[in-house]
């Protein structure tokens, strides 16, 4: 399972539309099975005689709300992308995840990440979607319900991957593979493969890896570009996309990496005898 941190945005249209895989609309309802978690305090801000089922434009427009009643309410950093935008992504051999397992999921990674705060009844509006196949959608408005902006943590990245790591283990899933569970798994294999195994490993490693740094800092880059006035949407849109193909790149990898820890041991070819020796007596010919 791995936790990705996406460029905040000043709408959630853009956030839930990739979420969706769709354009945002008012015709379709989204139902439990799609937005399997949502901020605590929403049953107190509908009413019974309600319709059951939101569209995504009533989604979107909900979590836009505080941000239209409080029009001059700015970040720390002075603008106000209030719309933060997390995705996690199982490992494709995972099994396939219930929606109360979904809901745990969602709920454990917006606490960590600073968005859900246990008897907080003033905090952010959020929504958990999962309507790609292993993958959840966490998008949140950072703009309180107090009118306040709220603080997440500064090591974020961290604390999501660290959350992530405890629900593999709770829910038994596959876990990121590290450098170290590779050369464990390499130590019956021949030398040649364990060396290409442990090459192959580093630089998938989500934590330490070399491709899990350039992609952080692409991903640093495009939040940065989205900020920045006169470089507009696209550039950090094309970091994005950069970003994105690192991640496969790293699943692929990863994939290779396993596959040849796994591989069956090929029987080895037996030795051919050694010539005969040329005896320094040997019987010259006449």
């Amino acid at each position: 399972m791995i936790p990705r941190l996406n460029v905040p945005a000043g709408t959630p249209l853009a956030p839930l539309s990739e979420a969706l895989g769709r354009a945002v609309t008012g015709e379709e309802g989204l139902t439990e099975h799609t937005v399997v978690a949502y901020w605590p305090g929403l049953d107190f801000y509908t009413l019974d005689d309600e319709q059951a089922v939101w569209t995504a434009a009533q989604w979107a427009e909900h979590l836009e709300g505080p941000l239209f009643e409080n029009p001059f309410t700015a970040s720390p950093r002075g603008d106000r992308q209030a719309i933060a935008h997390i995705d996690v992504r199982l490992h494709p051999d995972d099994r396939d995840l219930s929606g109360a397992e979904w809901a745990e999921v969602a709920h454990r990674l917006a606490r960590a990440a600073g968005i859900e705060i246990p008897g907080d009844a003033h905090g952010c509006r959020w929504i958990a979607v999962q309507a790609k196949p292993g993958r959840l959608d966490l998008i949140a408005n950072l703009l309180r319900l107090d009118s306040t902006w709220q603080h997440q943590p500064a090591n974020l990245l961290q604390r999501l991957s660290d959350e992530a790591r405890s629900i593999e283990q709770d829910l038994h899933l596959t876990p990121v593979t590290t450098t170290a569970d590779h050369q464990g798994r390499a130590s019956s294999i021949p030398t040649a493969s364990a060396q290409l195994t442990d090459i192959l490993a580093q630089l998938a490693d989500e934590r330490s890896g070399p491709l899990a740094t350039v992609r952080g800092l692409i991903e640093h880059t495009a939040h940065r570009a989205a900020l920045q006035p006169g470089t507009g949407p696209d550039t950090a849109h094309r970091l994005e996309l950069i970003a994105r193909r690192l991640h496969s790149i790293q699943h692929d990898l990863d994939t290779t990496a396993t596959r040849l820890t796994t591989q069956p041991h090929l029987p080895t070819a037996a030795a051919a005898p050694a010539p005969a020796v040329v005896r320094a007596s040997a019987r010259r010919s006449p």
